[in-house]
């Protein structure tokens, strides 16, 4: 099958490419196309001091260096511009009006900021001992707590709407089980109400018609032994009628493609016959490609 990554983050956020190193490797991988994501600004609107997300001051930068590559690149790989917009409940979400107007290919829904019970946002994509730090300061060491906000907040983020594609559904297990640890350290799941929780987002986005992405990140910075979303979780979402995009989740050009055979026998495993290419936006949709898997 045809391959492509529209996930990806260059030196302009937490990225360790350029722009234009990306765009040698997709071509010289074979990729049919490359979409770049940075981390959206988040300070101004939320107050949140983040070494992960594109500065404010640099976001026409990064506009402008993808759609100059856009050109440079024209009729022999085609490259898109997005980003990934963090939701952060009652602060800034893809829905908001600012986004619509930077004239966007895509943008990616992602939701990395559990909000504890004082509204305080703490991230749950942080390193363990932050997180585990973050769980016994602000919700009293009940690991299960943070998870349930991830939960309700993403289920908020595709209530929202505003995205083209879900980024790691399941972004949360990222510090359950840590490699050469313990495993299920916060939580099961194998667990009745994880799995009634993933199955509501997996129904939310089946009635939205959104897609989801399976997020090979983990597994390419060695974080995860699979890929996001778990197959049980993938399998809820091939039931639901969910339309999958194989992504590498990139932070740096050797990624690309990066365990892209296992998110495919995942897929399958799943019971998917077809991923999604994207095809760029018309009419202020996104347009993608059904490819057989």
């Amino acid at each position: 099958m045809r391959f492509s990554c529209i996930h990806t983050h260059t030196i302009f956020c937490d990225g360790a490419d350029d722009v234009e190193t990306f765009c040698r490797a997709a071509y010289e991988k074979g990729f049919v196309s490359l979409g770049f994501s940075a981390h959206a600004p988040i300070f101004k609107k939320t107050g949140i001091h983040s070494t992960w997300h594109l500065a404010e001051d640099r976001l026409g930068e990064y506009i402008d260096t993808v759609r100059a590559a856009q050109k440079r690149w024209a009729g022999k790989l085609p490259v898109y511009l997005g980003l990934e917009v963090d939701y952060i409940h009652g602060l800034t979400g893809p829905a908001d009006k600012e986004y619509r107007e930077l004239g966007l290919d895509y943008i990616i829904g992602a939701v990395h900021y559990a909000i504890a019970p004082n509204g305080e946002p703490c991230s749950v994509d942080d390193p363990p001992e932050n997180v585990d730090r973050s769980i016994q300061e602000l919700f009293g060491g009940d690991a299960l707590a943070m998870v349930e906000s991830f939960w309700d907040c993403q289920e908020a983020m595709i209530r929202a709407g505003g995205f083209d594609v879900l980024a790691h559904p399941d972004v949360i297990k990222k510090n359950n089980s840590i490699p050469g640890g313990i495993e299920n350290r916060l939580f099961s799941e194998d667990a009745e109400s994880y799995q009634q929780r993933t199955a509501a987002v997996a129904a939310a986005l089946g009635a939205a018609a959104i897609p989801i992405e399976i997020n090979t990140g983990g597994m390419n910075r060695g974080k995860t032994r699979e890929c996001y979303p778990s197959l049980p979780f993938l399998k809820r979402l091939r039931e639901q009628g969910v339309q999958a995009v194989i992504n590498a989740d990139a932070h740096c050009a050797k990624h690309l493609g990066g365990h892209y055979a296992e998110a495919r026998q995942a897929l399958l495993a799943a019971g998917y016959t077809e991923a999604l290419l994207f095809q760029g936006r018309r009419d202020g949709q996104a347009q993608w490609q059904s490819e057989r898997l």
